[in-house]
Formats: C-alpha cells, sequence, structure tokens
C-alpha cells in the first residue's frame, strides 16, 4: 500500500466554534498505556442527547462526512507496559496484526472517501492490514501525516508507565497530563490536533464540496437507536464522505477531549466525560459526525457530534 507523506501547514486554523461556557474538569485518564484486549466496560451507544447550540446553522448548504478515529493495534511495547511515544517506532506483535485485521473485516463494507495515518510504523502496518479488507479502499492512497504521531513523552520513552506515574506523583501531578522531561506537554500536542484538523477539512471540502446533499443525515436529527455493540455503519449510513484516521491512543484521547471543550461535541447517549476522554483499547474506534460551510473559499466546521468512543466490537469477535 502506497503511503503519500503530507507535511505540516502554515494556513490559519479556521475551524471556528463557540467554546461551551463551562470547562468541566475531566476526571484522570486511565494510569497505563497497556493494551487493552477488549472495548471499554459499560459503553452505551445509540442516539445523541441532543445538537449542540446553533448546530443547524447552514446545514442546507453544508457538507456532512463521517470521521472514524481508530488506534493502532497491539505491539510488545503496549503488552509489557512501557512508553513507546515517537522515539521508539516499533511494529505491531502478532496479536496487534490479528486486532487489525479483526478490524478491517468489521468495516469492510464501511465506505470510507479519504485515509489519514500517522507515520509511525505501528499505524501504518494497522492502516494498511484495515485497507486491505474494506471494499472502498482499493483505489485509494492514504496519506501519512506526521502530525497524527503519537505524543512524545521526552525521557520516558522507552520506561514502564508505573515509573512515570511515580514522576507524575512525586511532581504533584497526574498522569498521562504529566509531561515528563523533554516531553510534550497537552498544549503542545493539542495544536498539532489543531493544524491537522484544518488541513483535513481544507482537503475533504476541496475534494468532495460537490457531493453536499447526497442522502446526508441532518446534524439535528437524532440517531436511531442500535444495539449496546452497534452495526459497523452508525452514523455514516448514505454518508458518500467519509474519513478514516488511524494514529495512537494518548493522542486520540487529547483529540476527543479538544471535541468536546472547545468544539462543543455532543455526547452519545449513556456516555459522559470520564468514559469520553479515556484510553481507546488497541484498534478500538471512535466516530464523529461534522458538517463544513463553506465562506470565501475556506471551508469551517459547523457542527459535530460523537456517534460512539471506544468501540471494539471486533476484537471480542
Amino acid at each position: 500500500m502506497c503511503c503519500r507523506p503530507v507535511g505540516p501547514t502554515g494556513d490559519e486554523f479556521t475551524v471556528q466554534m463557540s467554546r461551551p461556557s463551562t470547562a468541566e474538569a475531566a476526571e484522570s485518564l486511565p494510569g497505563t498505556l497497556r493494551s487493552m484486549e477488549g472495548p471499554t466496560e459499560g459503553l452505551t451507544e445509540g442516539p445523541t442527547e441532543g445538537p449542540t447550540e446553533g448546530l443547524t446553522e447552514g446545514l442546507t448548504e453544508g457538507l456532512t462526512f463521517g470521521l472514524t478515529l481508530v488506534r493502532h493495534g497491539e505491539t510488545q511495547y503496549n503488552k509489557e507496559g512501557l512508553l513507546q511515544g515517537q522515539a521508539i517506532d516499533s511494529p505491531l506483535s502478532e496479536t496487534g496484526l490479528q486486532q487489525a485485521e479483526a478490524a478491517g473485516r468489521y468495516l469492510t463494507d464501511v465506505k470510507f472517501s479519504n485515509v489519514f495515518v500517522s507515520d509511525m510504523l505501528r499505524a501504518r502496518q494497522t492502516a494498511e492490514t484495515m485497507m486491505k479488507h474494506n471494499t472502498s479502499c482499493s483505489g485509494l492512497q492514504m496519506s501519512c501525516d506526521p502530525l497524527l504521531k503519537e505524543i512524545s513523552f521526552g525521557v520516558a520513552e522507552g520506561g514502564r508507565v508505573q515509573d512515570v506515574k511515580a514522576m507524575a506523583k512525586a511532581a504533584g501531578q497526574s498522569f498521562p497530563g504529566f509531561t515528563p522531561p523533554k516531553g510534550e506537554t497537552q498544549e503542545q500536542v493539542k495544536e498539532r490536533v489543531k493544524e491537522f484538523m484544518e488541513k483535513m477539512l481544507q482537503q475533504i471540502g476541496q475534494e468532495h464540496w460537490s457531493h453536499r446533499g447526497e442522502d446526508e443525515p441532518s446534524l439535528s436529527a437524532p440517531t436511531e437507536p442500535s444495539p449496546v455493540e452497534g452495526k459497523p455503519d452508525d452514523g455514516v449510513r448514505g454518508v458518500p464522505v467519509h474519513a478514516l484516521v488511524v494514529t495512537h491512543g494518548a493522542y486520540m484521547c487529547v483529540v476527543v477531549r479538544y471535541f468536546v471543550e472547545e468544539l462543543g461535541c455532543s455526547l452519545p447517549q449513556g456516555s459522559d466525560k470520564a468514559h469520553m476522554f479515556s484510553l481507546s483499547p488497541n484498534t478500538g474506534l471512535c466516530r464523529f459526525i461534522l458538517t463544513l460551510r463553506k465562506e470565501d473559499d475556506k471551508f469551517k466546521l459547523s457542527g459535530i457530534r460523537c456517534v460512539f468512543v471506544h468501540r471494539g466490537d471486533h476484537v471480542k469477535q
């Protein structure tokens, strides 16, 4: 599978949405980045509780598309509870390859129009394996983007998670919000997330603006109730534009927190912020529905809601 590298861009970030009036303090994430073999317990998927304030503005002229985030499959470092970050570019373990195969089979009939992937080996292997099983990916080229790299844990990379937790405790902080020496801060990672989102929104808009209105679901309309484990195409049935993004666990935590706390993303029914902000299992899936509007030849986000988070049905099968 050919990978088209994509470099950072200096374009001005134009995602404009109102911040929630109150930024609730989220409960800390799990204290280990060890691989999880199944989906997070207690996950309930289904209709959202309602659109974000102002969500329905301009929907008739907007482009609605799906965004599915996937964490890479297990590596030996995941299995042993060691931090990889950016310096350690490890391959998937045998279990990780099996997880990627299972994720690909699970999504085999889900249509994708774009594929974006971290340029790290474990993410590329996951994406390549998944794409082999997907009926819509045969003609697609995945775009490898360094903006999707895992968080840098600095001097802690290669070390045990429990040792980093001890470092965080000694500093009066919690992990993974704690930044080890020479590591990336949460704000620095969020800037990478924002830059990637801007690039993706402009590309999606430029390539697919003509597809707006083609059997697109309204963000203001509730989704149909789905079983607890859900269906592979939940939220994207009839949606012609759908981006697959394969990245990393800690990075995804920052993405989801940014979506909820700063873009006002609505939560799936039955989910709370503690669950939303938790770590996805290896090859765990998170899906969002976004709407773009066009202003002065630029594409801007006008709505976002979450369909489900941390789904791992395929790992259980």
